[in-house]
């Protein structure tokens, strides 16, 4: 089936979200940005703005709607929300989407599973290599590291590349990717590094490249999850992983990771399919003795996410 006259739809209206809206409107796509945090049913126009390198600034007008604005969805569907959200999100859709794909834009291992599961004949994994940051309401900052891959979790080659087509733009660009497992692994275990150790220390992307004992940091968890990797038949060197990392701490410097973002502005992370989700498979597969520092990174990130969720939660009963 064709989707390149259909509508792409963005559920999240996040840092991300609102930047690939705002390439594809621009390339001449129909875009409709779902808000994934409320569900009252309004459709609005609202124009955003990205800014990019050099402070070129892209805008554009959006359309904004909500869930319950729709009883089919007829398009690509793409989901740019946390990924602690699947579970709801697989059930919510499964009656709207029909036949539609859908693309998870998402951090993480297993979070494509609720769909699945669910019997969702169209599921692809998209491994984002850009960092896109909230400056208010509607301006975000972007930064591309490089291409992103797109693959196969249930659907067809044929549709791969009809999705990806539709989604790529010069500025958040998009390919097609067969092996993306191994790519999947790779991103999730940087990920790891930089959404625990970042937030920790409180610290910009750049941590890495700048500072040799934080690298060590990262070369210590990089080697406990490539042994799980290596144990799930995925075929991961450390030193490409720390490339990868370093690559993206240089392109990212002053930039903070999302859960960095999330921690200060009060919202739940997803470490938990990050760090949390590599201590699960290493006890699935009795290997829990070789991730005890992934564990405690992911456990105190967990801990510094609560706290600030509890603190809010404090603030709202004092007013």
């Amino acid at each position: 089936m064709d989707f390149y006259h259909k509508y792409i739809f963005i559920i999240g209206s996040g840092a991300i979200g609102k930047a690939l809206a705002i390439f594809l409107s621009q390339a001449g796509r129909k875009v409709t940005m779902i808000r994934g945090s409320v569900d009252d049913g309004r459709t609005i126009t609202r124009r955003f703005a990205v800014e990019i390198e050099n402070g070129v600034m892209h805008k554009a007008d959006v359309e904004v709607a909500t869930l319950n604005s729709f009883s089919q969805i007829d398009g690509i569907v793409v989901l740019a929300t946390k990924s602690f959200g699947n579970e709801k999100l697989a059930g919510a859709l499964n009656s709207k989407i029909g036949d539609s794909p859908i693309v998870l834009l998402q951090n993480g291992l297993g979070i494509e599973q609720p769909f699945l599961e669910r019997g969702y004949q169209q599921v692809y994994r998209c491994v984002l290599f850009v960092t896109s940051q909230s400056i208010d309401e509607v301006v975000v900052r972007f930064k591309p590291v490089t291409t992103c891959p797109v693959g196969i979790e249930h659907g067809d080659e044929e549709q791969l590349n009809n999705i990806v087509g539709h989604l790529n733009t010069p500025d958040f660009g998009f390919m097609s990717e067969v092996h993306i497992q191994h790519i999947i692994w790779k991103k999730a275990i940087i990920n790891c590094v930089f959404n625990s150790v970042c937030s920790l220390l409180e610290i910009d992307n750049g941590i890495f490249h700048r500072n040799p004992d934080a690298l060590k940091i990262a070369r210590r968890v990089i080697a406990e999850c490539t042994t799980i990797a290596h144990a799930k038949g995925i075929a991961i060197q450390p030193d490409d992983v720390e490339h990868g990392l370093v690559q993206i701490s240089r392109l990212s410097d002053g930039q903070a990771i999302s859960t960095l973002q999330d921690i200060r502005r009060n919202n739940r992370t997803e470490i938990e399919t990050l760090n949390a989700e590599i201590v699960r498979i290493a006890e699935q597969i009795h290997q829990q003795d070789a991730v005890r520092e992934i564990r405690l990174l992911g456990e105190l990130t967990k801990i510094k996410s609560e706290l600030s969720l509890n603190l809010l939660s404090e603030r709202k009963i004092l007013i």
